[in-house]
């Protein structure tokens, strides 16, 4: 059974862990090499969607005619913009460039990861990510357009690029800046004018909503929103034994690695340096804390205005004897084989983002083992010493201190085999609904099978020669959607995961676009799985099936959890991977023959009670047949004489009810029905409500006089009786309500064919809030459902499925 597992125990998973209406593409790239490395990820996420209407040229433009500077209104220099759970002790002060500096830069030089300092913000994890690209300049060019300049067309805005589950998006923002004391609070560079990391971060923050929203996370995160790469993480200790081969590959084919070293947190690194601002920040706390101790008549309950003690609730770094941090994210910025002392050593060399505090042991900086190299060697390595939080460390010693490795592969054959690839990539988006389609994990079995569905074609074997097996390589990574962003709502990660079920050739389910049914689940095995379900933003994993049809199931691991998605599916061969989606259809009804003539009806009605005395006729008569034929037909006249008797209580309740006129309104229906309801003593009802009257009015009234006839109600009672029968199935446990999740067999069962977007919607307008629905609503649910598809069948007069409709109709 599938096991949840918290990012803050995360240590105890295997080695990588990674384990709704869709729209989906689908693309070739080439898995490698200097020039199609980057087509799988940047060429399909082609064109860039703009966050406004207003683009950044028409910005830029549009300020440089009117000679001001740019104001971003949805990002303001305020406090909005910086923290949403707290009010802090002192006054930011937002500043441009060139009020902090004289001479501000954009870039100098070139971006570079020494370029990158941490501020007072526990985004490590971020900047740690950004210290890695600047080791792939044709991406880093992706993210940071290099036309933007403090000197030429200067207008106080700037723009950055960042995937967003599945889409490229161009972030706008003006240049002011949190500082305080004339210092920037946040990320700065080495440089004090050069200002591209602190602006990257800006448009960052302001892509998830504020400063606060990117305290802690893991670096894939951003390396995914840099790249729209796949993410692949390792726990070190359960490494594969070509870890290091694996961190080469990587290396050499421009992938993006972080490495960490737990602390008990987990995957989620916020640490940040003590600095001069923070000791001053801590201080003015502190101070403010005994302000308030020495005043206790201050009353702040029923208030928000509270102080909060802390700038950003951050963990401080746990430096290590050996100048390690732990709970720290690192960039991996090189991977090396040298010789020393005639014998091969393997070096990888880190980042601190901090830009300072390195390790202090073998191959650091200053270490004796740099004596023994030959310059030549020491240039090819850019050996340095400086305190710049860059250093050398043997793989040997990599391996004994650090406990995570996070690499973001631009292709998912980044990290195997020596050639070249093609891969075929395949985007669905998705969401669970609560009450609908947020089935849970599969130790949920009622409502499992409730979860989007994705069909997964694998149609060709793998071309290794040197392989046996008819097998399929393929990539599953599923990533949850805006949880960051929504953190001021209250939003965390959810634990999630995936199954893989194989949909055998004999199966009837096999070749169609059906969602699979509970019983399938309950009588089939899962193929593949992740390994755990965990709360982070991505799981991702490699398979290799049998070529075959399969079902995805991506969920939560409880159920009930409502959230958005996106499942990718990466395949070294022609691959299908799309959602299962029902064609929307009814089972044809017989036809209403409604009587337009209200006056010919109602006299019908006599004569319809003659031919009900001769049925009861011909029913006595019946009852005369031999009972040498068997109780089949005994049984079949009672069920007669029973319909018999529930027609003439129509009959007397409705002619009590409608009057002399013989129809009857929405009060008088509502009467009607809740007179018969009450004699089904098995049925628990508080009976119909008036609005849902009127609703069952308005769909069956054919000629708008906001009444029925006999006709009209006769064909209504025998729908609600067969929709009864099917209510009662589902009530298991006769409390007069059925589960939410259980809608979607019921409406099958009545004969409709849904797609997925429709069943969302039935459950948000008729189910409570405990993901119910009462009698009541789910009559009033398929009598509207009977009455549209009858309504779309009139106007679809060539049966092609397509209506046109006029502003009248």
């Amino acid at each position: 059974m599938p096991t949840a597992i918290n990012a803050a125990v995360a240590q105890h998973t295997a080695a990588g862990s990674v384990p709704c209406t869709t729209l989906g593409t689908t693309a070739e790239g080439v898995g490698g090499g200097t020039g199609g490395i980057y087509s799988a990820i940047i060429s399909r996420n082609q064109p860039i969607i703009r966050v406004k209407e207003n683009t950044y040229e028409e910005l830029h433009k549009k300020c440089l005619e009117k000679n001001i500077l740019y104001e971003d209104p949805d990002f303001p220099p305020n406090e909005s913009s910086l923290f949403y759970s707290q009010k802090i002790p002192i006054k930011f002060e937002w500043k441009r460039p060139r009020e902090i500096c004289e001479n501000p830069r954009f870039i100098i030089g070139g971006a570079n990861r020494t370029d990158i300092c941490q501020g007072e913000l526990g985004d490590c994890w971020f900047l740690a990510a950004i210290a890695c690209l600047t080791l792939n300049k044709k991406l880093l060019c992706r993210v940071i357009p290099h036309d933007q300049s403090f000197i030429q067309n200067y207008a106080g805005i700037f723009h950055f690029q960042f995937w967003r589950y599945g889409d490229w998006v161009d972030v706008v923002i003006d240049d002011c800046l949190p500082t305080y004391n004339n210092q920037l609070v946040f990320t700065k560079s080495s440089q004090r004018n050069e200002f591209w990391s602190a602006l990257l971060e800006k448009a960052y923050a302001k892509l998830h909503g504020s400063y606060e929203a990117l305290k802690g996370g893991n670096t894939t995160e951003a390396m995914e929103d840099f790249t729209g790469g796949v993410t692949e993480f390792y726990e070190i200790k359960d490494a594969p034994k070509d870890i290091y081969k694996i961190m080469k590959h990587a290396s050499d084919r421009g992938s993006l690695m972080a490495s960490s070293i737990e602390d008990n947190l987990g995957f989620s690194y916020g640490s940040a340096p003590r600095s001069h601002i923070g000791e001053l920040i801590a201080r003015m706390v502190k101070n403010l804390e005994n302000a308030q101790m020495s005043q206790p008549t201050v009353d702040y309950q029923g208030t928000d205005e509270r102080p909060a003690w802390t700038i950003v609730p951050m963990q401080y770094e746990t430096r290590m004897s050996c100048g390690l941090v732990k709970g720290h994210a690192y960039s991996v910025t090189a991977v090396e084989e040298t010789t020393f002392k005639g014998k091969k050593i393997r070096l990888v060399r880190l980042r601190n983002p901090w830009g300072q505090v390195e390790w202090n042991g073998p191959w650091s900086d200053k270490s004796e083992e740099w004596n023994f190299m030959s310059e030549e060697e020491k240039i090819r390595l850019q050996h340095k010493i400086a305190e710049d939080g860059e250093f050398w460390i043997s793989f040997e010693d990599f391996m004994r201190y650090f406990t995570k490795l996070e690499i973001c592969n631009l292709t998912p054959d980044t990290l195997e085999a020596d050639k070249l690839k093609t891969w075929t990539v395949s985007v669905n988006e998705g969401r669970w609904v609560r009450g609908c389609s947020a089935g849970g994990c599969r130790n949920y079995p009622d409502t499992f099978w409730t979860n989007p569905q994705y069909r997964l074609k694998l149609l060709e074997e793998d071309d290794d020669p040197e392989d046996e097996e008819v097998i399929c390589s393929f990539l599953v990574a599923l990533m949850q959607k805006n949880r960051r962003k929504e953190r001021k709502l209250g939003a965390n990660l959810y634990t999630i995961g995936f199954a893989i079920y194989e949909v055998p050739a004999l199966d009837s389910m096999h070749g169609t676009k059906h969602h699979l049914q509970k019983d399938f689940f309950l009588y089939n095995a899962s193929k593949a799985r992740s390994k755990t379900y965990i709360n982070m933003r991505e799981i991702s994993e490699r398979f290799r099936l049998p070529p075959s049809e399969y079902v995805i199931i991506p969920s939560t691991y409880d159920p009930h959890q409502e959230g958005e998605f996106i499942l990718r599916v990466f395949s070294e061969k022609r691959s299908l991977s799309e959602e299962v989606e029902n064609m929307i259809e009814a089972e044809r009804p017989l036809p209403i023959i409604f009587v337009s003539d209200r006056a010919n009806s109602n006299k019908e009605l006599t004569a319809d009670e003659d031919t009900g005395k001769d049925g009861e006729k011909k029913l006595a008569d019946e009852k005369k047949v031999s009972v040498g034929q068997g109780e089949e037909v005994l049984g079949w006249a009672t069920k007669a004489q029973e319909r018999s008797e529930e027609e003439k209580q129509f009959r007397n309740i409705f002619r009590q009810i409608a009057g002399d006129d013989m129809e009857i309104n929405a009060e008088e229906l509502r009467n009607v029905l809740n007179n018969v309801v009450k004699k089904h003593k098995d049925l628990k009802t508080e009976g119909f409500e008036l609005e849902s009257c009127r609703s069952m009015i308005a769909l069956m009234d054919t000629d708008g006089s906001g009444k029925i006839n006999f006709d009209e109600f006769r064909h209504l009672w025998d729908k609600i009786k067969s929709w009864q029968k099917i209510f009662k199935r589902y009530d298991t446990d006769h409390s007069g309500t059925i589960n939410s999740y259980e809608m979607r067999n019921a409406v099958n069962d009545a004969g409709f064919r849904l797609n997925n977007q429709l069943y969302d919607i039935i459950t948000m307008r008729y189910a409570d809030k405990n993901m119910n629905i009462d009698f009541d609503s789910f009559i009033c649910c398929f009598v509207r459902l009977d009455a549209m598809f009858r309504a779309f069948r009139a106007f679809d007069k060539d049966g092609d499925g397509i209506i046109k409709l006029n502003v009248l109709e």
